[in-house]
């Protein structure tokens, strides 16, 4: 486990995933700490696929190949090749077992900083293939929803910058994206309601006038902003079960997850990333609490 610490924010980043496990300010944890018995994670990592892929495969040179749902860096462990107290950076490179799945030649590397009271997080994509080489990458930190006493999570919303609704994209059963949009009525440029709330397994929306979300609290105002300006799309998540879970996913995301519009190569896919031969590809968005 690397430890940051700017004097402000105190964050603790596994190796394994690259995965944001702690973020404390003020003796407060903000991130949600993977009770199994409701979600076993923190802050997954998706690469080189968001979501589900429908069938579970996808095509390319004319072949089917199977993807494990957001791909495999979650449960990938990363080498640190650079860390000290204010900044770590991990890298991962293809190799036989991620081959067979994704064949490309890769370099991965994400890089965890603090600057005041925020944690950015930047992603650096390399294609070291002689063929160009799509992509997608998103976050997926669950920020806790209960922090002071008194509160509960009908206490928290997601808050929106000029806006008065969401159109969010419609979902069949199995978590394929498809269409027409729905509409979805803001209070006061806030959603407090929960996904499955609203008939959804995950609120996916895109063409936001403003590339930031926070999650607030009604009792004690704003917790988390999150910045994406490299990032078109979003997604709102928490578990699906009658109880509060006590957490809420703001996940920006390069492209959509798997849908019925769009045809099976990787390439078909809304917002695809696409990195030539040699080149990088940086991607960034910014954590900052209140």
């Amino acid at each position: 486990m690397d430890m940051l610490n700017n004097g402000i924010l105190q964050a603790a980043i596994s190796a394994k995933g690259a995965e944001l496990n702690s973020l404390v300010l003020d003796g407060i944890e903000r991130i949600w700490q993977a009770d199994p018995a409701v979600w076993d994670r923190h802050a997954p990592m998706l690469f080189p696929v968001i979501g589900r892929l429908r069938g579970q495969v996808y095509e390319l040179d004319g072949k089917q190949i199977s993807m494990p749902r957001h791909g495999f860096c979650r449960d990938r462990v990363f080498e640190a090749v650079e860390a000290d107290a204010l900044h770590v950076r991990y890298r991962t490179t293809d190799d036989e077992e991620t081959r067979a799945v994704y064949p490309f030649s890769f370099t991965f590397e994400v890089e965890f900083a603090l600057e005041g009271n925020t944690l950015v997080k930047r992603h650096f994509i390399t294609n070291r293939s002689d063929r160009e080489m799509p992509f997608e990458v998103g976050g997926h930190e669950a920020y806790n929803t209960t922090l002071l006493p008194g509160e509960t999570m009908r206490d928290y919303a997601i808050a929106f910058e000029g806006m008065d609704h969401l159109e969010p994209y419609a979902m069949d059963e199995s978590g394929m994206l498809d269409l027409p949009k729905g509409f979805l009525p803001l209070e006061d440029g806030q959603l407090n309601k929960r996904p499955m709330e609203v008939g959804l397994d995950t609120v996916v929306v895109d063409q936001l006038p403003v590339r930031k979300a926070s999650l607030v609290s009604r009792k004690s105002g704003p917790h988390v902003t999150v910045e994406f300006a490299d990032f078109p799309y979003l997604g709102i998540w928490t578990m699906d079960q009658a109880e509060d879970t006590n957490y809420l996913c703001i996940e920006p995301w390069s492209s959509l997850p798997d849908a019925h519009f769009v045809g099976r190569k990787l390439t078909d896919k809304a917002g695809i990333c696409i990195a030539q031969p040699g080149e990088t590809k940086q991607l960034s968005y910014r954590m900052t609490f209140q």
